[in-house]
């Protein structure tokens, strides 16, 4: 099974991740200023489960294919580390163009728990910070001589899970307490936009400089 110094060695890399600003940070605070508090506690939900979509999906295949192959692995970090750099680039020169307009809500329209649950796994599933971590990342925390290498990869998947509802739900009580602050001035939000953008520049080039542990 998962030995504790992997757990531990997982969860602080995980904590280096999850605390830089991605577009799932991004997303729950946006809802969190749109809509209020409890549309950003049913966005972080969703964003968990659809994380865990995509660690199912590498402990059963992906994550085997990364493993297997340099070739892939490099692949498959390098191609995560330009779009994320990419999205980055984007997030931070179109940072001026958000507006408290567009991130408020419609006069009367009520969105319903599930729908908002649903938007959130969505935003998890695409996610590309947690495409390339889970794919490029998770297998390296694996320990193969002890056998059983998807249901370790599906335990150790529950560790940023955990960090990842403390830290989201953090970010989006945070933004909800503050969003008649940020909805007056254009000039905040897009103080939010670029500080996402720089996140996912530095977050592309980490991921970039990752080696491989053979």
């Amino acid at each position: 099974m998962v030995s504790t110094e992997s757990i531990l060695a997982f969860a602080a890399m995980s904590l280096l991740v999850i605390v830089i600003p991605g577009p799932s940070v991004l997303f729950v605070i946006g809802r969190a200023l749109a809509h209020g508090r409890r549309v950003a506690l049913a966005t972080v939900l969703g964003n968990l489960l659809g994380s865990y979509l995509l660690v199912l999906a590498v402990a059963w295949g992906l994550g085997a294919l990364v493993e297997s192959s340099a070739t892939v692995f490099v692949g498959v970090k390098l191609a995560g580390a330009v779009y994320l750099v990419h999205l980055g680039v984007q997030a931070f020169r179109h940072r001026k163009e958000m507006r408290a307009a567009s991130m408020a809500a419609p006069a009367g329209e009520q969105r319903g728990d599930l729908r908002t649950v649903l938007d959130g796994i969505f935003v998890g599933v695409t996610n590309p910070k947690g495409v390339v971590f889970f794919a490029a990342v998770l297998p390296q925390f694996v320990d193969h001589s002890a056998g059983r290498v998807p249901l370790q990869m599906m335990v150790l998947g529950l560790v940023p899970v955990a960090i990842g509802m403390i830290t989201d739900t953090l970010w989006g009580l945070g933004a909800s307490a503050a969003r008649s602050w940020f909805a007056r001035s254009d000039r905040r939000l897009s103080m939010v936009g670029g500080a996402g953008g720089i996140a996912m520049i530095g977050l592309g080039v980490t991921v970039a400089a990752t080696g491989r542990a053979d």
